[in-house]
């Protein structure tokens, strides 16, 4: 079947972003259904795209591919997912023990599609019906590629309501592990809960981000907000030597898990302790205690451009307390996963932040995602984590 786009609406999409929103499209009384393949025309009737339809999305078509000739068939989907595992398998991510993101939606033009793997099984979120609909197909295919002990498949609720997905978490495929499962990292093993856990298990994004920030930690006192199970803390102590270290997070779970991880790596140095972030925050700098480092990984604060503004309100005060707490010369890791706060967004909050301070931040270092999270340059909202490292004067 065949959609029109409305006049002037076509050049993002020859310029291949793979978001057709509904306000894009003519009006048409004969509409697909949800999951079928459609092809994409502009005004003028010239072939533009072949995606996939969904009448309860905002984003009412999905595109995969920009060759005429080519189908959305098993055969496509299979070269997709061989293309983006053999591009992990280059970076060096192919540890059987360790994790990697094997397929980052948009960025290996599968959108819709996150697989991650953990040791030897899988997770899956889908964030697409036209994923949704091939799950099965996608999964033997997986299962094909990996031969996983099992799939957990996950969902993020405000996503799945968006999309009008009627899928649950838990098992998929094979059988899943009683508990938490081992994996290693630089050096380092993590117990991840592929059913509890927040994301898929483990935030995989920050992978070379734990190693860059711990360099700078060395001999200092370290505070890790937000920590869940222990990243930043872990690495800040066994790779960057510091000190001391204390790690802070909403969740018990999480604490308990991160507990265990610091001693399952014999850090007797590293503590963890549960508290909301902003109040814990308050109540350090009411005790009048300082830090020699302060990590910042807070969970995503804007999911829609509408909330851009308080979610900065909310990364200026955190900042501001941060900086509060730190010593003179201390070092800030600060971050941001929220794709609508721009990179230039969290760059003008940290100005602000120092005009209220009266502290001079000096930025050393803007860092991204992992690279198993390839941004696509046809779709920026790819970039969404923002990680700097900065020096508090």
């Amino acid at each position: 079947m065949q959609l029109t786009l409305k006049p002037r609406k076509a050049r993002p999409f020859y310029a291949r972003h793979p978001w057709v929103l509904d306000s894009a499209l003519e009006p048409s009384g004969n509409f697909p259904a949800d999951g079928e393949v459609v092809d994409l025309l502009s005004d003028k009737g010239k072939f533009v795209a072949r995606g996939i339809f969904n009448s309860r999305s905002r984003i009412r078509v999905r595109l995969y591919t920009w060759d005429p000739s080519e189908e959305l068939d098993d055969a496509f989907w299979r070269r997709r997912l061989e293309a983006a595992v053999q591009f992990r398998a280059q970076l060096g991510f192919a540890d059987s023990q360790g994790a990697t993101r094997l397929i980052f939606s948009e960025g290996d033009g599968l959108s819709g599609l996150i697989v991650d793997r953990y040791a030897d099984y899988l997770a899956v979120q889908v964030t697409a019906q036209a994923m949704a609909v091939r799950l099965p197909q996608i999964a033997a295919m997986l299962v094909e590629l990996f031969t996983p002990r099992g799939i957990m498949l996950r969902t993020e609720r405000g996503v799945s309501r968006a999309e009008g997905l009627d899928l649950r978490d838990g098992p998929y495929w094979g059988h899943m592990p009683e508990g938490p499962l081992l994996i290693a990292e630089q050096g380092l093993q993590y117990a991840v809960d592929l059913a509890e856990g927040q994301k898929t298990g483990f935030y995989l994004d920050q992978r070379e981000n734990r190693l860059a920030a711990a360099r700078y930690l060395r001999d200092r006192r370290v505070l890790d907000m937000f920590c869940y199970s222990g990243g930043f803390s872990l690495s800040a102590s066994a790779h960057g030597g510091a000190r001391e270290v204390l790690g802070i997070d909403t969740s018990q779970r999480a604490v308990d898990l991160a507990t265990a991880n610091a001693a399952r790596n014999g850090l007797a140095n590293v503590r963890f302790q549960c508290g909301d972030g902003f109040q814990t925050m308050q109540q350090l700098s009411d005790a009048g205690q300082r830090f020699g480092g302060v990590i910042l990984d807070p969970p995503k604060f804007a999911r829609s451009r509408r909330a851009v503004d308080e979610a900065l309100r909310a990364y200026h005060w955190l900042n501001r307390s941060a900086v509060g707490l730190l010593e003179p010369g201390g070092i800030l890791v600060t971050c941001s996963c929220s794709g609508h706060v721009t990179r230039e967004d969290f760059l003008s909050m940290l100005v602000g932040v120092a005009q209220h301070t009266g502290r001079q931040i000096q930025v050393l270092e803007q860092r991204g995602a992992s690279p198993d999270h390839p941004i696509s340059a046809a779709c920026l909202e790819t970039e969404y984590l923002k990680c700097f490292i900065c020096r508090v004067v």
